[in-house]
């Protein structure tokens, strides 16, 4: 029951790998990574909890194991990756589920909660903001792009996909850099050094404003459905700050707030403790 298999899921002509595990007639919960990885980071995470629950991550589109079309022929926005993940959904039978939200998870998650609030049971947010006072001083060069989207600012962002800084936002903020293990950022790495894979993540950090633009209806929706929530956050996270773990509870006055002692890769340290702190939350 606990075994991972990893298939591919044909969604409209696109192939999206996945990491399946659990007993489909348990409890689903969807599994959305962020940049710049897929959905590897959850192989310490998945074996801990496929004996409750039905999990499935795929790697969105353009990211690990998933196509990468040319950026002619799939324009890579949230809205778009957020439209082949509903269909995903739909394919793999996550009628109803619980989401985990990681980094661009986020707004790819919440953007499908938007849309069908009926199918979202729980959601998990583990460093998945949807509030301005959750963003750092590390966007600025990000916004940057966003007000002047000038080859010079779009340029400057290149030094996001450098190896040093993949290994940066692993080991930035963890109490103890030692246990942050170097096979997941050595992956990340490899598929950012793909041709091509520059410039669709460029499009990515451009296209993050249109996230921005959505916290309302992401707060309205929290607002008016009042999911059950768990916000489980490495408190020293160098892009996602406490303040925008603790905003939840504004919109949702039930949601429930847990900080590790990790940076923004927490799953790399705290796998333990944010499973258990699902399972507790779920149960």
């Amino acid at each position: 029951m606990t075994s991972v298999r990893y298939r591919v899921a044909e969604v409209d002509g696109l192939n999206v790998f996945y990491r399946e595990a659990g007993n489909p007639g348990q409890p689903k919960l969807l599994l959305l990574h962020g940049f710049p990885t897929a959905g590897h980071m959850f192989r310490n995470l998945i074996p801990l909890l496929a004996d409750r629950f039905h999990l499935v991550a795929p790697d969105l589109p353009g990211f690990g194991q998933s196509d990468m079309p040319p950026r002619a022929k799939f324009s890579y926005t949230f809205e778009n990756i957020a439209g082949v993940i509903e269909r995903f959904t739909e394919v793999v039978d996550f009628e109803r589920f619980a989401a985990y939200v990681f980094d661009y998870g986020a707004p790819t998650g919440f953007r499908l909660a938007v849309r069908h609030p009926e199918r979202i049971t729980a959601i998990i947010s583990q460093n998945g903001n949807a509030y301005e006072e959750g963003l750092s001083e590390g966007w600025k060069p990000i916004r940057a792009y966003w007000e002047d989207p000038s080859p010079a600012n779009r340029e400057a962002l290149r030094v996001f996909l450098s190896p040093e800084t993949t290994h940066w936002q692993y080991t930035q903020g963890a109490a103890d850099s030692a246990l942050v293990s170097p096979d997941g950022q050595n992956l990340d790495n490899y598929y950012l050094a793909r041709p091509g894979a520059d410039e669709i993540q460029l499009d990515l950090l451009g296209d993050y404003k249109s996230n921005v633009a959505l916290y309302p209806a992401f707060q309205n929706y929290f607002r008016t459905h009042r999911p059950p929530l768990l916000a489980v956050w490495g408190k020293n996270d160098p892009f996602f700050l406490p303040p925008g773990a603790e905003a939840f509870k504004r919109d949702i006055p039930g949601a429930v707030v847990r900080f590790v002692d990790a940076g923004h890769f927490a799953l790399e340290t705290h796998a333990s403790e944010i499973a258990d702190s699902i399972r507790d939350f779920l149960k």
